[in-house]
């Protein structure tokens, strides 16, 4: 309290002075800890250097990074890595943006290279921080960007106030300033004592240098033991100079196993023993520093080693697809960023600015969809929030539901069907029309007739139904069954009665029945009336059964033959007289005259009823005659001619 102005106003109350008031607000509004005072900081100038300690010590920039893409574990990693973040789908989130800001920025990032915009943001991660400068269109219109490169993380540097600066010839040392809204800079972990972020390849940089020189001694050491020594023996009083020829032969037999020797010299093979282990030294660094390589920047190194199994590669997966998520906020951020400035610079940095968003397109599961299926046909409803919950779907996916157009509603079944079919229901058991007619009556009194032969049928299919309920059974397991039950119903008696009931119906529709039990009302003529008359066949004296239609879906393998044979009561053949009348008329004279060429002219006694007169030509266009057609109707002496 010492330290605070004011004043005690009673032994436990202390009031504060105003100004002591302001000063302390003060002190907690400002920052204390900066770089500035900070006593390791080593900027010179306007630089802040990188707190990477690997390019500290190495003395470089992040080119020394980019170097070791081209191992090919550390190129094949980072491959798969962007890979994975750039094949999922984006969308734009309107939010509380305007419609207008929407569809502006969709219509920007379906006009920009995304795909490699994503790409070019995924290189933040591997070297802490990237670049990316954006280029806008200064045209009239909407302020849009028409491109956004990345730019070489070694031309710029941050300041003390963690502002971007670039390295150009005219300032490369201080670096010059950078307009807002010009670059943006994604960042790994970026933080304020590290503006530039954590690179994930500089934990690649130690076991890639070693995973190399262990190559390399590696290769060495398997030139000198993996072939043969040869040594060559020659007698102690030889000349060195006949020493270094035989020497030169040795060297050159490793290649081409052929030499000249003297024959007081020998040569030896001496095999190397014993060095495998040594071997196996090089073939474990190399894996270890493979499996740094792999965890540092997949998180994992199940997936790419020969021995792991099913289980350890699949969580490795999950540690992968961690990674991924992490890497796709980073893209996420940028974009939003980038959408952020084009709303400000159109809408004023009030308005709401729309979201870009990543996401994975889920499979369907086919299990659960035929599963769903089955129960649709067995009778289950299910919801469109169903649908939504469990497929993921959006609003607007599902169309809407419609109500059906009110029908006439059906009969009941009839009541005498036996106890295990009475939910059975046929087409043809619909109630009768309050005004019945003699058709309606002969189908009615069919009726009786249908339903003994259809019970046998339907037993056995409401036994099964019964049963499959008792068991549990699935609808896909009953209809696995029910073309084997389906063979064993005998359907000869009521093939025989369709038959039967077609073939009287159409007897008695060509008898002349008609809906009301009567004749068609044709009357007999007499022998000679005055004028044409036709009679038929009487109609028989008793009703027929009309034809009744019922259809049964039976599976067989081959379809019945039934062979019926009718008997029908002889009747006399019917007696038609016909009488044809025609007026007597004088024979009709005709004269036909030929002005090109002379023809015969034929008199007939008879009124033409047609003429038909053709003119005929030479080749050359010239009259050449005519000739004349006549059609007559021919008058009948004898009445009964015909």
């Amino acid at each position: 309290m010492n330290n605070v102005p004011g004043l005690y106003v009673s032994p436990t109350e202390f009031v504060r002075f105003a100004e002591g008031e302001r000063t302390a607000r003060r002190q907690l509004a400002d920052q204390i800890a900066t770089r500035q005072r900070s006593p390791d900081f080593s900027a010179l100038g306007l630089y802040l250097p990188n707190p990477d300690p690997i390019l500290k010590k190495q003395g470089k920039d992040v080119q020394v990074y980019t170097d070791l893409l081209s191992d090919a574990l550390v190129g094949g990693s980072v491959r798969r890595r962007k890979a994975g973040v750039v094949k999922m789908e984006w969308r734009v989130e309107r939010g509380r943006a305007s419609s207008r800001s929407a569809k502006l920025c969709e219509q920007l990032l379906g006009e920009l290279d995304l795909r490699r915009l994503m790409r070019e943001t995924l290189q933040a991660p591997l070297l802490g921080w990237q670049p990316l400068e954006v280029t806008w269109s200064g045209g009239q219109g909407a302020m849009v960007p028409v491109a956004v490169e990345a730019k070489p993380a070694q031309w710029f540097h941050f300041d003390a106030e963690a502002q971007l600066r670039f390295k150009s010839r005219e300032a490369p040392f201080d670096g010059e300033l950078l307009p807002a809204r010009k670059f943006l800079v994604p960042a790994q972990d970026a933080s304020y004592a590290n503006p530039y972020g954590f690179a994930d390849l500089s934990m690649c940089f130690w076991p890639t240098v070693f995973k190399r020189g262990g190559l390399k001694f590696w290769v060495t050491f398997t030139e000198k033991f993996g072939t043969p020594w040869l040594v060559g023996k020659v007698p102690r009083s030889t000349a060195k100079k006949e020493q270094d020829a035989l020497l030169d032969q040795l060297e050159s037999m490793v290649q081409d196993a052929v030499a000249v020797i003297p024959d007081d010299a020998s040569v030896d093979v001496v095999e190397s023993s014993g060095r495998t282990a040594s071997a196996e030294l090089y073939e474990r660094l190399l894996m270890f520093c493979r499996s740094e390589i792999s965890i540092a920047l997949l998180g994992q190194n199940q997936t790419t080693e020969s021995n792991s199994n099913r289980a350890s590669a699949t969580a490795g997966l999950q540690v992968t697809e961690d990674l991924r998520d992490a890497d796709a906020r980073l893209v996420e951020a940028t974009v939003n960023q980038l959408l952020r400035w084009v709303v400000d610079l159109n809408e004023g940095e009030a308005a709401a600015a729309p979201t870009f968003e990543l996401f994975e397109q889920e499979e369907v599961d086919k299990q659960q969809a035929e599963r769903d299926e089955i129960l649709v046909r067995a009778g289950a409803k299910l919801t469109r929030e169903y649908f939504r919950r469990t497929y993921d779907l959006e609003e607007g996916d599902l169309a809407e539901e419609t109500e059906p157009e009110p029908t006439e509603p059906l009969a009941a079944a009839p009541t005498n069907l036996p106890p295990t079919a009475a939910e059975v229901q046929f087409a043809e058991a619909l109630a009768p029309a309050p005004e019945t007619d003699a058709l309606d009556a002969l189908v009615h009194e069919a009726m009786g007739d249908w339903e003994p032969l259809m019970a046998p049928l339907v037993q056995p299919l409401q036994a099964a139904l019964d049963e499959a309920a008792a068991r549990g059974e699935t609808a896909a397991e009953l209809l696995a069954r029910l073309p084997e039950l389906l063979q064993t119903l005998d359907v000869r008696a009521l093939e025989t009665a369709l038959t039967q009931a077609t073939v009287t119906a159409r007897v008695g529709a060509l008898a002349g029945l008609q809906a009301d039990g009567s004749s068609d009302g044709i009357e007999p003529q007499p022998a000679d009336p005055p004028g044409p008359a036709f009679s038929e066949l009487a109609p028989p004296t008793q009703p027929q059964k009309l034809e009744v239609h019922v259809h049964l879906s039976t599976p067989a393998a081959e379809p019945p033959v039934v062979q019926v044979t009718n008997t029908l009561p002889e009747q006399a053949p019917p007696v038609v007289h016909v009488h044809n009348a025609l007026p007597e008329q004088a024979a009709p004279v005709v004269q036909v005259t030929n002005a090109v060429q002379p023809a015969e002219v034929t008199v007939v006694p008879m009124h033409p009823s047609r003429a038909v007169q053709t003119v005929q030509r030479r080749e050359d266009g010239e009259l050449a005659g005519t000739v004349t057609d006549y059609e007559f109707k021919q008058q009948v002496e004898d009445p009964n001619a015909l």
